[in-house]
Parts: structure tokens; C-alpha cells; sequence
């Protein structure tokens, strides 16, 4: 699992940027969000990485 901080999160369009811990920006759906979780900006996360179409994807993202 990866930690980061929610960049960006627009809940209209389900979607938005996490960054990693590690230095890299990773894409998030909210079809990524466990089960419950809803996040917005600032929100510390851990995530999985998964490769997706466009990049870096976050996979069953929860907030810390």
C-alpha cells in the first residue's frame, strides 16, 4: 500500500489526483474508493497502484 494526500477530488464528475508519498501523482476514480469511503482535498489515504489506459491509477483507496 501507498500513503498520499488527496490533491484534488471532484465529486460531481467522481473523479480526481492523489499525491503519493513517493513523489508521484496518481489518478483516482471514485469506482477506486473502498466500499464507504468518501474523500475530498487534504484527506491522508493509502491506496494500491494499479496501471491504468492514462498512467497511475489508485485502487481501493481508504482515508488514514
Amino acid at each position: 500500500m501507498v500513503e498520499g494526500t488527496v490533491k484534488f477530488f471532484n465529486s460531481n464528475k467522481h473523479f480526481g489526483f492523489i499525491a503519493g508519498d513517493d513523489g508521484k501523482e496518481y489518478f483516482v476514480h471514485a469506482s477506486g474508493l473502498k466500499e464507504g469511503t468518501s474523500i475530498t482535498e487534504g484527506d491522508k489515504v493509502s491506496f494500491n497502484v494499479v496501471e491504468g489506459e492514462k498512467g497511475l491509477k489508485a485502487d481501493q483507496v481508504e482515508k488514514l
